[in-house]
């Protein structure tokens, strides 16, 4: 049955347990001042729908769920987050394939919109549009056509607003599902392009050392930079090159912050 919520969060935990089923596993906030940010969440048929706002910087990790596709972009010219060290400008989006891990980081206030949706729905509605095989890369970033990139944000911007507004539209079955369907013909059209950069193997390596950097911090905090590459088998400066890069700051203060966090 669809449902909707609108919150505003002065606790960062509060606001990463609301992102959990998109997979945030942990959010750490690296800015200073009053931590604030405004989330309206909607939950159609079978797809999800967000839009966040956002004013501290913060790095968050985040473990797509299985059989599911995250795609996020920038709302209006607001800057939004950076994913995998790759930022997502304005009439760019972002694709996450199922079970791909990657850090998530804003160096300013941003607002930002996304979906989430099964990876075997998006493609059944792909092969049906396009009357091909319709696959997702793992992680990409794409340059939809203005036109069909526009439709998306209208309907994403459309379903957020009666949220926001508690307009009983969304409590319609037909008028969801009616919704849901404009979405998604708007999604495979932003999708159905040449024009993707898609997640190179370097990227895809380094992705995958800070993933691991993530694990070890969850599970062993107390571990020396210096045991930390022995576990990863990576060399020091490979590691803090990944961090720099994916986490806006080296491995060392990201594990400091990590443990002032907890404490």
């Amino acid at each position: 049955m669809p449902a909707s919520v609108a919150s505003v969060f002065s606790n960062p935990k509060d606001f990463q347990a609301a992102l959990s089923k998109y997979g945030v596993f942990s959010l750490l906030v690296t800015g200073s001042g009053r931590f604030r940010a405004r989330l309206t969440q909607i939950v159609l048929n079978d797809m999800g729908l967000v839009a966040g706002e956002e004013e501290l910087s913060r790095v968050a990790f985040v473990a797509v769920p299985s059989d599911t596709v995250l795609v996020s972009w920038p709302i209006g010219d607001r800057s939004a987050p950076i994913w995998g060290g790759v930022d997502v400008r304005v009439g760019e989006m972002m694709t996450l394939g199922p079970r791909q891990r990657i850090h998530a980081r804003t160096d300013r206030p941003c607002v930002w919109g996304s979906i989430r949706l099964s990876a075997d729905d998006l493609a059944r509605y792909g092969r049906a549009l396009t009357g091909a095989e319709f696959v997702v890369p793992p992680v990409a970033r794409w340059r939809p056509p203005r036109v069909a990139l526009r439709q998306l944000r209208h309907f994403h911007r459309a379903a957020i607003r009666a949220a926001e507004m508690r307009s009983r539209a969304l409590a319609d079955n037909e008028a969801a599902h009616g919704l849901e369907h404009q979405l998604i013909h708007a999604l495979v059209e932003c999708l159905s392009i040449k024009s993707v950069d898609k997640e190179t193997e370097v990227a895809r390596q380094h992705r995958d050392i800070l993933a691991r950097f993530e694990d070890l911090l969850q599970n062993r905090p107390r571990l020396d930079i210096a045991d930390i590459c022995g576990t990863l088998r990576v060399s020091k400066r490979m590691l803090r090159r990944c961090s720099e890069e994916q986490l806006g700051m080296g491995p060392g203060d990201y594990g400091a912050l990590r443990g002032l966090q907890s404490v």
